[in-house]
């Protein structure tokens, strides 16, 4: 990825908030001193004192697995804020389970390392898992630590439980479903462009924008309200009509989006009415970690229930449809369907 002025100068001042001396500690000490403390004292992490872990489930429930690595240059920013950048990798994790509904249990951890990475780095990276850690109450249970030439690469597998039975795939979206979404969709694009300078805009509070690229907002609680109620639910990453077009494949399926009825920040507003092409963006863009899901008519007021008592955003933005050999995602403006030069992003 590309870097701005800003993003060195963002980059320059934490460097100088952090006087990194260049110590080393080695692997050992490494998990010793800053990752076994984020256990929690979880019983089958034996403290990260063995090379696995051991994990109870509930009885009823079964296990959700879930994997995302990410790569520095690719994923996100090498100048960063490291703590930013732990926390923004256990998220994207978390997001996965929230679109399964589950509740997580635990996560192991493995880190590439370079020898750019000094303990200054190492030590801010681990106060920024720590806060996920006490703010999800998720425990580390295991992991890996390794270092390369290559850049700075993070895996982590993240487990949750779910009851048997009442998990929620991307699966089972029927004709007339409505299509909803939690949140705001395009903050994280919109953050991104103006991060690497790809985006100008007055009057707008790019920051914002910028910390929902960095730090995403796992749906957890959302996640678990739709349980019985979602027919359909996966988690926006690659982009909302790519990710819409995911659930139609797999439910056999397709759907028609409104553009003016997805739910926008006042930041995407704002940029969008000073360059209307944002709209490209906020469809396509990615990196939002919303959830998008299905809900049948007749189950619209339980969900409307959950939306008050959880203070949480639902908004249905299209409907499902009978399946169209033409497009599995039609998107309308106006009442005219739209021709995207491009539906969200491709891993290769």
């Amino acid at each position: 990825m590309l870097s701005s002025i800003a993003s060195r100068k963002c980059w320059e001042e934490w460097k100088a908030r952090v006087s990194g001396d260049g110590k080393r500690r080695d692997e050992f000490e490494l998990i010793a001193e800053l990752f076994a403390p984020l256990t929690k004292g979880a019983p089958g992490a034996l403290n990260l004192s063995d090379d696995a872990a051991f994990l109870n489930v509930s009885s009823g429930c079964e296990l959700v697995i879930t994997t995302d690595t990410l790569i520095a240059g690719v994923h996100f920013f090498e100048n960063d804020p490291p703590d930013t950048v732990a926390r923004k990798a256990l998220r994207v994790n978390l997001s996965d389970l929230a679109a399964k509904g589950a509740r997580p249990i635990g996560f192991t951890h493995a880190l590439a390392l370079n020898p750019s990475i000094d303990d200054s780095y190492l030590e801010h990276y681990a106060a920024g898992l720590t806060a996920d850690v006490n703010e999800f109450k998720v425990p580390l249970l295991g992991g890996d630590t390794t270092t390369g030439p290559g850049p700075l690469t993070i895996t982590i597998t993240a487990l949750g439980e779910v009851e048997i039975g009442k998990r929620l795939l991307r699966s089972g979206a029927g004709q007339g479903d409505g299509l909803y979404v939690t949140g705001t969709i395009g903050d994280a694009a919109l953050g991104l462009a103006f991060q690497n300078a790809a985006l100008q805009a007055e009057g707008i509070d790019t920051n914002a924008l910028i910390q929902r690229y960095r730090l995403p907002t796992p749906r957890l609680r959302e996640g678990q309200a739709l349980l019985n109620i979602a027919t359909a639910c996966l988690d926006i990453s690659d982009g909302l009509v790519a990710d819409v077009s995911h659930l139609c494949k797999v439910s056999g399926i397709s759907a028609v989006i409104e553009r003016e009825l997805i739910p926008l920040s006042l930041q995407a507003r704002a940029a969008i009415k000073q360059d209307p092409y944002q709209w490209e963006r906020v469809l396509a863009g990615g990196d939002d970690y919303e959830l998008a899901f299905t809900v049948p008519t007749a189950r619209v007021p339980e969900l409307m229930h959950y939306a008050q008592k959880l203070q949480c955003q639902f908004t249905r933005i299209g409907v499902m449809t009978e399946s169209n050999a033409g497009s599995d995602v039609t998107v309308l403006a106006d009442g005219a369907a739209l021709a995207l030069s491009r539906r969200g992003y491709l891993h290769r």
